[in-house]
């Protein structure tokens, strides 16, 4: 299928500029014979089809004339551009349609025609007013997938209200998981709410195209930012399930910093100069992590002689832990601790991120040329395929 030209019903902002490795806008990779429509604007919608774009999909981006998505006008700016747009819509064409013009109308059709999948972010009912909500979106283009992301889904109680990230994560219950016990409530230092809803997108859509593979015939797929919080809360909701079981007896689910709720030790500690995390999850491992620390007392202690033990009295085992950390740097003791197979890890900062250099190896950070010959750089693709490689890291 050949997209609509950019120019056509254009008056703002031409294609998505710049390609980022791994993303060539559908030539290759293992959906390089699928076609999307992409209405979905700011972050939920335009990551779902960023990552179908990053497998190789052709994916055309619908954006209303005359500003285009409000992403356009997020910093940080590079060359006037809007990096938080690039990085979430490289690899993808861009076409500016008025979907209330009869001329947009026409463009946006003509994709259709040739469409495998629409996505679009707008609340329930504004496609309908459009002239394409499910019904008759189905009618005439019957093979077409249609995924729809939104706060609250397309049905229930909640459907018309509108939802941010920061809304899903308070009501969806991870803030009330997230932070230090007594603290003000914190959000997640990304947007999982959208994120968590970008993913579930695709692989809603990926079920659904094999089921019409099958029948012929195309579905709705239905996200709701709320659903899929609850769906990524671990074991938070049958721990409540317990508490509620045990006639409250147990402590429910709620803010614990660092530590895990059920595992221990598996936190962030302090060293003599920074912190890092260690995450002993057996018995054999808080043997090794003791042994380490110069304190094989701890592992032969009855305090901490299992699992529930060490979780029932996590507070003291931090303290020991911590006082033999006291004694050297975190890179030593990281060293130590990896030498002897114990997970952990320093606690990166951005720049320590990017330059990590197996985020490097395995192409998680890739360059994307904008237009003025500034290399911006953005995440990578973490499908890894046998068949489908990615490209060279750079250099």
């Amino acid at each position: 299928m050949t997209a609509p030209s950019s120019n056509q019903n254009a008056t703002g902002p031409g294609p998505a500029e710049g390609t980022a490795a791994g993303g060539d806008g559908g030539t290759a990779g293992p959906l390089a014979d699928l076609v999307v429509a992409d209405l979905t604007r700011v972050l939920a919608g335009p990551y779902a089809t960023r990552v179908l774009a990053d497998l190789g999909a052709q994916v055309v981006k619908v954006e209303h004339p005359p500003d285009g998505d409000d992403a356009r006008r997020y910093g940080p700016f590079i060359g006037g551009r809007s990096g938080y747009y690039q990085s979430l819509n490289h690899g993808k064409q861009t076409v500016m349609a008025d979907l209330k013009d009869r001329r947009g109308k026409a463009v946006f059709e003509e994709l259709l025609d040739g469409a495998d999948v629409l996505v679009e972010n707008f609340r329930p009912g504004v496609m309908e007013r459009l002239g394409y909500g499910w019904e008759t979106v189905r009618e005439r283009w019957p093979r077409l997938v249609y995924a729809a992301v939104s706060g609250f889904g397309h049905a229930g109680p909640y459907a018309q209200r509108p939802a941010y990230d920061l809304v899903a994560q308070a009501m969806g219950g991870l803030m009330g998981l997230t932070g230090h016990p007594g603290a003000p409530p914190v959000r997640v230092g990304t947007s999982i709410g959208d994120v968590a809803a970008g993913l579930f997108t695709v692989i809603g859509i990926l079920a659904a195209l094999e089921d019409r593979r099958r029948t012929g015939q195309g579905q709705k797929v239905d996200i709701a930012m709320l659903d899929c919080q609850v769906s990524i809360l671990e074991n938070a909701v049958v721990r409540q399930s317990a508490y509620e079981l045990s006639g409250r007896l147990d402590a429910p689910p709620g803010p614990l910093g660092s530590r895990h709720p059920s595992i221990t030790p598996f936190a962030a500690f302090r060293a003599a100069d920074r912190w890092l995390v260690i995450a002993a999850g057996n018995d054999q491992l808080f043997r090794r992590l003791c042994e380490t620390l110069g304190r094989a007392d701890l592992a032969d202690d009855p305090r901490f002689a299992d699992n529930q033990s060490r979780t029932a009295r996590a507070p003291e085992l931090e303290k020991e832990i911590e006082a033999a950390l006291a004694a050297d740097q975190a890179a030593a003791w990281l060293a130590k601790l990896e030498a002897a197979g114990v997970p952990c890890s320093p606690i990166n900062n951005m720049a320590e991120v990017m330059a990590n250099p197996s985020i490097r190896a395995r192409n998680m950070i890739v360059p994307l040329p904008l237009p003025d010959g500034t290399i911006l750089e953005t995440a990578g693709n973490p499908v890894k395929l046998s068949a489908h490689p990615d490209p060279p890291p750079p250099a």
